[in-house]
């Protein structure tokens, strides 16, 4: 659950958007958000209509999870305008007639296809794209960008052994482990003006 200075930020965020009518009270779990590959720069990092600010997938990932499914298909100005916002937890749109700084602290999960066809897995065998086309669908997400992802991870073509082993622990299983981990980094910060671990300055 979100403490409640973080709750009012992130229902104030929605509700401007004219996501979250004012009947269902404050947002008090961390919202998602998964934009469409073919969505706007605007959509995804916000704009403004006159002296209105609205934000966009990014701020209303705010303190959530913003995940960019196909990450390779979006508009290079989406992917790009990321990366400032990833360092400072902000994101400032400018426009003619007004601009606005808006909260933007999320984390970010991006999802790809080795490939344009999507078929260059284990061996790739059955892959039709050319060297060339791999390369230039790879290079969609700058160096830059991939400079500020974490984790990365590669899927496997699950085998017939995979599919047929015992389920993974449960949701509620995890759940209770990350409560665990971020209480203990509440306590371990408890002077600092931040919680986490993904807050923490650089230097």
């Amino acid at each position: 659950d979100l403490p409640i200075d973080i709750a009012l930020e992130v229902t104030a965020l929605a509700s401007l958007a004219g996501q979250w009518p004012v009947e269902r009270g404050l947002v008090r779990r961390p919202l998602l958000q998964a934009p469409h590959h073919s969505s706007s720069p605007a959509a995804i990092l916000g704009t403004s209509k006159g002296r209105q600010s609205i934000p966009g997938a990014l701020s209303l990932a705010h303190h959530g999870v913003l995940f960019l499914d196909e990450a390779p298909e979006f508009s290079r100005p989406s992917l790009e305008g990321l990366r400032q916002p990833m360092e400072s937890g902000v994101i400032t749109v400018m426009r003619a007639a007004a601009s606005a700084t808006l909260p933007a602290r999320f984390q970010l999960i991006l999802a790809s296809n080795p490939c344009p066809c999507g078929l260059a897995v284990g061996r790739g065998d059955a892959c039709t794209c050319s060297p060339m086309a791999r390369r230039r669908y790879a290079q969609r997400l700058s160096g830059p960008l991939l400079d500020r992802i974490d984790v990365r991870l590669s899927l496997p073509k699950p085998s017939a052994t995979d599919l047929a082993s015992a389920p993974a622990e449960s949701s509620a299983e995890i759940r209770e482990r990350v409560l665990v981990a971020r209480a203990r980094a509440g306590k371990r910060f408890e002077a600092e003006s931040w919680s986490l671990n993904a807050h923490v300055p650089g230097t």
